[in-house]
């Protein structure tokens, strides 16, 4: 047989999923200790799956982002159930730079949903703040096993071990946490899953050469409708898009040269239109107004047009360019990504030495290099780190959709999975780092205070309540199920607030006219929500305590505990989020000025 007929190759024209099959065994030769290794990664890989939505329903207590609330439960909740929220202003008519379509279809389909399970009364307090924070939770989980169902597709074409691949995927914490949430990564990392599964048939690597055909048209038209509706949910989804649309269209080519590729680009045109229309009428419809009733409203170009300022970007924080590739990738995939970085490095290696001994396109190992899976799994994995490198701003969730292809990568047939050990130890410490520990009692501190404010009170005796917020995330409103009109409740978020800056605004809240302290009619009770690392500035305006309630655990990065207060017997009170009920001030106590600090 010729060098050239086994050589293998990128392109296809189906799966070649046979080809990566091991020959049966002759019986007693090790084939029962493999059937039993397989039942054993399946019954794991169905264990972690019940484990991820047993923990939605518990529910996850950890706030890992406000994004997670106000890129569309938050806003939905008003849209759908008319309950008082804080709108962001990406979702304002005057900015308008996150299309509502996909909100609507996950977070607006779970409370229709909740509203019409309350109409039909089928059952008490189907509007609680419970199901408000679990229904949308619920829906983006039963979506997430969409990336068991991709990976278990995906796992013939790129050579990897089918129930290995997936019991890395459920068993990251990325999964458990990450893609239960409401994040518009976990939407684009769907997308980018989808998106490999429709191009994969094409682009998979078989052991003996094929001639490209087309394929059939539905299937760009299918392709083109994913790309457009990742592109409308978050504008960097062309980054992972790239490297698949490129095979794809290079695998697809009948003759070689760029125009054949560029033909077969064109078949992506009617389905990316098509989705891209039906998101611009809905954007067009949402964010109109009497003033502006006839506009259109692209979406994603007033995203682009936004962030490409860097001085925008600055406003959400700034980051060194090798954030992503030095601490995002090992934060979120740990050991993995160190896996990848090697493989990186080999294949660079490879490359390098092919390419001195007779040049790229001479080189036995020029094309051939891309004769295997871990190439293109290794393109699909850096070149969307790098794309998104190339902005200021970096956060690990921006990576989220990168699982996929790193799992594929991580789980050849023909090596065992190394450091087993290390890679359960670094999931379960980042579940319950980000999934119960971090911001852990904001949460539940909600749900707290709406059985507080939802109490009976005696209605000769109206009262009035006013929850402040200090040095947490931001509260998503909409979990306490107030009324959007004639609500006797007022949220204050004062962030990260100065303690002199706490103090006053505690004044002006105790001494408004409506207050029976001011001689009003109204009963106002005043709430404080503060972690433990910085009750003592609560301490310091000399407010009297009424009650306090701790939820723990709950722990800030942005305040997080001294070495000396978790060592001591107080530790508890520090890893715990604080909700203290102030009265009013005594007319005679007087307080010390606080020292304004100026930065």
């Amino acid at each position: 047989m010729s060098k050239d007929a086994v050589q293998m190759q990128v392109c296809g024209t189906r799966t070649a999923s046979e080809a990566t099959e091991k020959p049966l065994e002759a019986p007693g030769t090790g084939s029962r200790p493999q059937l039993d290794l397989k039942m054993a990664l399946r019954v794991l890989w169905g264990s972690l799956g019940l484990l991820r939505l047993v923990w939605c329903l518990l529910p996850q207590t950890g706030y890992v982002h406000p994004d997670e609330f106000f890129q569309s439960p938050e806003v939905m909740a008003e849209d759908i159930l008319g309950v008082e929220a804080a709108r962001p202003w990406e979702f304002q008519a005057a900015s308008s730079c996150r299309s509502p379509l996909l909100p609507l279809l996950t977070s607006g389909c779970a409370f229709w949903l909740l509203r019409l399970w309350g109409r039909w009364g089928l059952g008490p307090g189907a509007a609680s703040g419970y199901a408000l924070l679990v229904g949308p939770r619920l829906l983006l989980t039963g979506l997430s096993f969409g990336l068991d169902l991709a990976v278990y597709h995906l796992a013939p074409h790129w050579g990897a071990e089918r129930w290995r691949a997936l019991v890395l995927l459920a068993g990251s914490y990325v999964t458990l946490v990450f893609y239960t949430r409401t994040f518009s990564n976990a939407i684009e990392g769907l997308f980018f899953a989808g998106l490999l599964v429709l191009v994969s048939p094409r682009v998979a690597w078989s052991p003996a050469p094929r001639q490209p055909a087309p394929g059939p048209r539905w299937c760009g038209w299918l392709l083109g409708g994913v790309v457009a509706a990742g592109f409308f949910n978050r504008p960097t989804f062309l980054a992972f898009a790239l490297v698949p649309l490129f095979l794809w269209s290079i695998c697809s080519a009948t003759s070689p040269g760029f125009k054949s590729p560029m033909k077969e680009a064109l078949v992506l045109l009617p389905g990316a239109t098509l989705v891209a229309a039906v998101f611009v009428a809905v954007d067009s419809w949402y964010f109109s107004s009497p003033s502006r009733a006839s506009a259109l409203v692209l979406t994603p170009a007033n995203f682009l047009y936004y962030n490409l300022d860097p001085q925008n970007l600055a406003r959400h924080g700034t980051h060194m360019r090798l954030t992503h590739l030095a601490v995002n990738g090992f934060l979120l995939f740990g050991m993995l990504h160190a896996w990848a970085l090697q493989a990186a490095w080999q294949q660079l290696q490879a490359s390098l030495q092919a390419f001195a001994q007779a040049g790229f396109l001479r080189a036995p190992g020029g094309w051939g290099l891309l004769s295997s899976p871990r190439p293109c799994l290794l393109l699909l994995y850096f070149t969307p780190l790098a794309l998104l490198s190339a902005f200021s701003h970096q956060e690990a969730r921006f990576l989220i959709p990168l699982l996929v292809p790193l799992v594929l990568l991580c789980s050849p047939q023909t090596q065992p999975v190394p450091c087993k050990g290390t890679l359960v130890l670094f999931n379960v410490l980042g579940a319950l780092l980000f999934g119960c520990l971090h911001q852990g009692g904001l949460v539940p501190g909600l749900g707290h205070l709406e059985q507080v404010v939802h109490a009976p009170a005696l209605p000769s005796r109206p009262t009035h309540y006013t929850l402040l917020f200090t040095h947490t995330y931001m509260p998503p409103r909409h979990l306490l199920h107030l009324p959007g009109l004639g609500s006797s409740v007022e949220v204050v978020d004062m962030g990260g607030t100065e303690d002199w800056v706490l103090c006053r605004a505690l004044n002006n809240l105790t001494r408004q006219p409506a207050c029976q302290v001011a001689g009003g009619p109204w009963l106002c009770r005043l709430f404080v929500v503060t972690p433990g690392t910085t009750r003592p500035a609560t301490e310091k305006c000399h407010f009297p305590l009424k009650s306090e309630t701790l939820l723990f655990p709950h722990l800030t990065l942005e305040d997080p505990p001294a070495l000396s207060s978790l060592l001591s017997g107080a530790w508890r009170d520090h890893l715990s989020l604080h909700i203290l009920e102030l009265g009013a001030k005594p007319d005679n106590v007087t307080e010390k000025p606080l020292a304004k600090i100026q930065p």
